[in-house]
């Protein structure tokens, strides 16, 4: 990570890091073996968001329990 990075992340809970840092990993492997399937790239990065926004939600759910 930068420096920048680094320090913005810094600010993020753990639980936010861990569930960002799960996203990253299995979103990249996803769209890695989705486009070595040889399936249309459109369709690839349109199933890794669908996936992505799961991770968002999860995201939105730790932040309402460390707030709540």
């Amino acid at each position: 990570m930068s420096k920048a990075i680094r320090l913005r992340n810094d600010l993020v809970s753990p639980g936010v890091r861990g569930i960002a840092w799960k996203a990253q990993k299995r979103l990249h492997g996803r769209l890695n073996r989705l486009l070595g399937r040889n399936k249309p790239a459109c369709q690839a990065v349109v199933a890794v968001a669908r996936e992505l926004v799961g991770f968002l939600w999860a995201i939105s759910r730790e932040e309402v329990l460390l707030a709540g």
